[in-house]
């Protein structure tokens, strides 16, 4: 992706340059094209011929006096249709040498076209005019390539450092001073940037907002788009003839090609960092919906504020119910795979530990139990021994954390015991029992020193195999045939091993009390490590 500086030069708009003090000082006064005073001037040009188009390229604001205009209407109609269809920025018509005011064939003709046409009232040396424009346009000009090149070195040097995409949209955010929105094609928002009430003010109602800039407009791409007057500035993400995203600058409140510059750079450097990073789209999705989960089950931002984000990334929230569930190995893209096959909404984000957070959306009337239900068995038929971990279902969207922890805590209390435990297809906290409590306490010190007492001799390096045998031996209830099955040994194998750890530990393990204590312990002990 390049930018042509011959298209994308700042330029002062018509308006501006009738503010300048130097044209006030001869009277401006608009009396055709109004409404067209927001008209990049690209230049100024002093022309007095009839056929003056044929010398301009677009852009031009015209001077001139009307000398050789004077006397013929035809002349000053073709005069003015020629600067239209050159799609030059405006006329200046100096009053006075050939005209006293403002001829009706030209002001007629200027209407008609959109042209905006301006007279001076005092005499007024056109000289200081194109040299007081011309100069603040190379300045203009100088100062948006060197934040263009300024921005382009900053980025640059993030990515091959290797930077995620995170510092790349606050450094944009940083030099464009409004929020910073990536979205895929369909507007779904994968990752902001900016101040964060202003970021919040934009997501709050992005499906309004993306409606109206672009809803209107299905064939503009680049940077066009009809919002860019209210500094709604975007660039296309993508190559190769693909296009998969858009980058907006949204409210941008500086000069709007120097907007369309920077939305240009960060367009070149999101593409740029994709390649090199091997990203893609979807893994911004992962990363966008990894974020905003993150920060529901730690809580640390109130749930209201996520809302607003939730709803961004597509995330149906008006009048649904929420299942939060957390899944033991199942990969994110499959577990995603699964929900759309299945027809779900939800967001998938991958936690710690091997574990992956998935927020249902459902309809009110749908049966939750019925949905998550079959979706473990659905994940189950295709990953094997898959823990789904769920919570009761939430209509509130403030208690979705609560809800996620909840499922995050049931996941945790059944860690690494699945395949010895008989674990419903959806595992609940109801179904854990004594281990969801001992979970919940493992950081108690006297529950870390009782762990270790009661196991002490077993908590040595080659203590390992028993203490393996005994988690299986008691997560099965003390089923010697399954515990021997599951370790792939002789049944007098098993006796042999069960004697050498009650004979460390100095305990009992047909006794109910012991072996209870036992199993108390090595439960936290467990849940210690993990």
């Amino acid at each position: 992706m390049t930018t042509t500086f011959g298209t994308l030069e700042p330029a002062l708009s018509v308006r501006q340059v009738l503010t300048l003090e130097r044209v006030l000082a001869g009277e401006p006064e608009v009396v055709a094209g109004a409404g067209q005073l927001d008209r990049p001037v690209r230049w100024v040009h002093v022309a007095e011929a009839p056929d003056v188009g044929v010398m301009l390229t677009g852009g031009e604001m015209v001077l001139t006096t009307g000398v050789l205009l004077a006397g013929d209407e035809e002349k000053q109609a073709e005069y003015i249709r020629s600067l239209h269809r050159a799609e030059a920025a405006a006329v200046v018509l100096g009053l006075g040498r050939a005209f006293p005011a403002a001829p009706d064939v030209m002001r007629r003709a200027a209407e008609r076209c959109g042209l905006p046409m301006v007279v001076l009232h005092r005499p007024f040396p056109f000289a200081e005019l194109t040299e007081e424009v011309q100069a603040r346009l190379v300045r203009r000009k100088f100062a948006a390539v060197s934040l263009s090149e300024s921005v382009r070195t900053a980025l640059t040097g993030l990515i091959t450092a290797g930077a995620p995409l995170q510092p790349l949209l606050d450094e944009v955010a940083q030099h464009s001073a409004c929020p910073v929105v990536v979205t895929n094609l369909a507007h779904r928002v994968l990752a902001t940037a900016g101040e964060r009430p202003a970021v919040d003010d934009v997501l709050r109602d992005w499906e309004r907002i993306a409606r109206q800039a672009w809803g209107h407009h299905p064939g503009c791409s680049g940077t066009g788009g009809g919002s860019e007057g209210d500094g709604w500035i975007r660039a296309e993400l993508g190559g190769r003839g693909e296009r998969w995203g858009r980058i907006v600058l949204c409210g941008y409140r500086g000069d709007t090609a120097t907007g369309r510059l920077l939305a240009d750079r960060a367009a070149e450097a999101l593409v740029l960092h994709r390649m090199l990073g091997g990203n893609s789209a979807h893994t911004w999705e992962e990363q966008s919906a990894q974020s905003l989960m993150t920060d529901l089950v730690s809580g640390v931002v109130p749930a209201r504020q996520l809302l607003p984000r939730a709803r961004a990334a597509g995330l149906p929230v008006n009048r649904r119910t929420f299942v939060p569930l957390v899944v033991r190995d199942g990969e994110p893209a499959q577990l995603e795979r699964v929900l759309r096959l299945l027809g779900l909404p939800g967001l998938v984000a991958e936690l710690a530990d091997g574990a992956t957070a998935v927020l249902l959306s459902l309809a009110r009337d749908q049966d939750a139990a019925a949905l998550v239900a079959n979706f473990a068995a659905r994940m189950r038929s295709e990953a094997g021994r898959t823990v789904v971990a769920a919570a009761d279902p939430r209509t509130a969207w403030d208690d979705v954390p609560v809800g996620l922890r909840e499922a995050q805590h049931v996941a945790d209390a059944v860690a690494d015991h699945s395949a010895a435990l008989d674990l419903p297809c959806v595992v609940r906290l109801k179904d854990v029992h004594l281990r969801g409590l001992i979970r919940l306490l493992r950081d108690d010190p006297q529950v870390q020193s009782f762990a270790e007492r009661e196991l002490d001799g077993l908590l040595c390096p080659d203590g390992d195999d028993l203490l393996s045998v005994l988690r299986t031996y008691l997560a099965t209830g003390r089923n010697k045939s399954r515990t021997a099955q599951l370790h792939h040994v002789s049944r007098p194998a098993l006796y042999r091993r069960l004697e050498a750890i009650q004979g460390r530990l100095g305990v009992d393990l047909d006794d109910f009390e012991q072996a209870a204590s036992v199993h108390i312990a090595l439960l936290a002990h467990d849940a210690q490590q993990g």
